[in-house]
């Protein structure tokens, strides 16, 4: 089994190192030291994506994030697949919690609008990013929240960045989507048709 210590490591570098670990070096089991919550729900998804079997443990305020891949595992690629549909997958990140500049109080009330509209694009609409000021959206005492949950129950997949969470010490308030890193939105930049920023 391999150990790597990814402690005091900044996103999306544990993720990228779990990465090299399972899917380069084609690694079946591997436990993986994180310090904090965020990097904990990143690699722990990642590898659940990667069909393996998660188990978390913590000591000292370390998180010991171990994968075990079982034998009739499949193997997967990446944690986004483009599925082949003629369909537009659009993107949307959302990187500030009012749209435009001068009035705030208008700026927050465009972007309820926004949000509020943003379903009118249909099945199009494949993913929305929440990250920087946007993750506030997310939180507990955002009045969007009703709006992106029944998004969410429909099937909209939404990210929210977990070092954006942290950093305004939000991760525990978050009520919508899942948390996410630099990693996953790169791919799914990627693999979009189209992305919107916001």
């Amino acid at each position: 089994m391999k150990l790597i210590d990814c402690r005091g490591l900044d996103c999306p570098a544990p993720v990228l190192k779990t990465k090299e670990a399972v899917v380069n070096k084609k690694l079946n089991k591997v436990t993986i030291l994180v310090d904090n919550e965020a990097a904990k729900q990143n690699v722990s998804r990642f590898l659940e994506f990667q069909k393996f079997q998660v188990l978390v443990q913590e000591k000292d305020e370390v998180f010991y994030v171990t994968g075990k891949k079982g034998e009739n595992a499949a193997d997967t690629c990446s944690i986004h697949e483009k599925t082949d549909t003629d369909e537009k997958k659009i993107m949307v990140m959302v990187a500030t919690d009012h749209i435009g500049h001068g009035d705030d109080e208008l700026g927050s009330k465009l972007m309820m609008s926004f949000l509020k509209t943003i379903k009118e694009m249909g099945n199009e609409l494949w993913l929305l990013v929440f990250v920087n000021n946007g993750v506030k959206l997310t939180t507990t005492d955002s009045e969007i929240l009703a709006t992106l949950k029944d998004y969410e129950a429909e099937g909209l997949h939404i990210l929210v960045c977990g070092t954006c969470l942290t950093h305004f010490d939000l991760l525990d308030k978050k009520e919508v989507g899942e948390t996410t890193n630099m990693l996953d939105i790169v791919m799914a930049m990627q693999l979009a048709d189209k992305v919107i920023n916001i």
